[in-house]
């Protein structure tokens, strides 16, 4: 009996890392779905404020954030007493998930934002704004409970993050760009909007298929993992194929939405469709019936465009990248969907305070991320360092903030070739009368 408990905490504990790893893999996803929506100039920006996001982040989050998070929710954080190591596996886990949430904000404030002020923010979400939603909501200690929980007399529900992570980042990304500022000609004088084009359509959907594989880490990985009843297969099967139909729904609603506005299937909005539906699902797999994952994937999906359509022409923020309807709104929706699309409820749980409990978390949630969010960039933007220069903006950042060209071949500096070195006078004088 001793081995096997031994065998199976050991399995489980594996399984945590590996779970770990491939959501820590989603960086690459987000990294190439970002470099593809921004211009050519801002590539190696947006790829440095991705590897920055997780390597600041991460030690952070390891130094401050996890013990401020223990504290708020009850818990007793002390690294030292964790002998055999588990401790350390568990953070891994809580902090795969806490730097999605930071990184999706770096697609918000893409081709502007300093990358000083960026790393700026990220340290105060990894330190602060994060642990706080946490304790909000998931319970740091067994026997303690979530300021939703202890408000309304029932616990929020969030499986893998749908609100606390995506939701938080999609909502911070918003107030960021909000208070940043749009890129220069994105809107017009009169409001109306000026559309620029990402350098890559290629790197984009790359970008979304490797999020959407690394999302069965998320919200399948999370229903692996042995709880306090055991391994529950039936969970599993639910979270894998709720998780599916959302995804699917949400690729399928969102072109259709653009179709019908345009005419065209949009293939930028197929793919953060895609993934609007594995964020709205991402709340509540293990409870939504099959037929609620389509429609919650529906919703999301065809929410889209049309959020997107708000945020640019009514409220004239340049949201790059979609976080917003990408990750806020589509957050929020799966979150409040919980008590409609569920299988069933808890004992004594009706579907009114159900949904008020997903409400108030949600109001909770969005209402702390945005005003500290909003806080931080304006205490940056009064201080001059939120946003580059507009020559640094109309040359590019990578020359501007990292002295860089991502596709040097096409640049305007001298003498250089495809490879990055540096042609000769001697070669340049001599191409000439070879081609001749």
């Amino acid at each position: 009996m001793v081995l096997l408990q031994a065998s199976a905490e050991a399995l489980n504990y594996t399984w945590i890392l590996l779970v770990s790893f491939l959501i820590f893999f989603m960086h690459a996803g987000f990294a190439m779905l970002e470099a593809g929506q921004v211009r050519s100039k801002n590539v190696a920006n947006q790829l440095t404020k991705n590897l920055l996001t997780w390597s600041i982040g991460v030690v952070v989050f390891f130094l401050v954030g996890t013990g401020l998070a223990s504290l708020l929710g009850g818990g007793s954080f002390a690294w030292g007493g964790t002998a055999s190591g588990l401790g350390f596996i568990d953070f891994l886990y809580g902090a795969v998930f806490a730097m999605t949430g930071a990184t999706i904000v770096s697609g918000a404030v893409a081709g502007r934002a300093k990358l000083r002020a960026y790393v700026t923010y990220t340290i105060l979400l990894a330190a602060v704004i994060y642990p706080v939603v946490i304790s909000f909501t998931w319970s740091v200690a067994p026997d303690a409970t979530g300021l939703v929980e202890m408000v309304t007399g029932v616990a929020f529900t969030d499986f893998a993050g749908g609100m606390i992570v995506h939701g938080m980042g999609g909502i911070a990304g918003l107030a960021a760009a909000a208070v940043l500022g749009p890129r220069m000609g994105r809107f017009n004088e009169d409001g109306s909007a000026n559309v620029i084009p990402g350098h890559s359509m290629t790197f984009a959907v790359l970008g979304t298929l490797i999020l959407a594989f690394g999302w069965y880490g998320f919200n399948v990985g999370t229903s692996a993992i042995y709880g306090s009843s055991g391994f529950n297969a039936s969970q599993l099967g639910q979270v894998a194929i709720t998780t599916t139909l959302a995804m699917a729904m949400g690729a399928i609603a969102a072109g259709g939405v653009a179709w019908g506005q345009t005419g065209k299937v949009d293939t930028l909005f197929v793919a953060n469709g895609l993934l609007a539906g594995l964020v709205g699902i991402t709340a509540i797999p293990h409870t939504t019936t099959w037929w609620g994952a389509l429609i919650v994937g529906i919703i999301s999906g065809a929410q889209l465009p049309i959020v997107f359509k708000l945020v640019e022409s009514k409220l004239n923020i340049d949201d790059v990248c979609a976080v917003f309807p990408v990750h806020g709104s589509a957050g929020i929706i799966g979150t409040l969907l919980y008590p409609f699309v569920a299988i069933s409820l808890p004992e004594g749980v009706s579907i009114g305070s159900a949904f008020i409990a997903q409400a108030f978390g949600v109001f909770v949630i969005g209402g702390w991320t945005l005003t500290a969010t909003a806080v931080v960039w304006v205490a940056l933007k009064a201080i001059g360092e939120a946003r580059v220069t507009p020559e640094h903006e109309q040359e590019g950042l990578d020359v501007s903030e990292h002295g860089v060209e991502t596709y040097p071949e096409f640049g305007s500096g001298e003498g250089v070739v495809a490879d990055g070195g540096i042609m000769s006078e001697d070669i340049e004088a001599t191409r000439g009368s070879k081609d001749d």
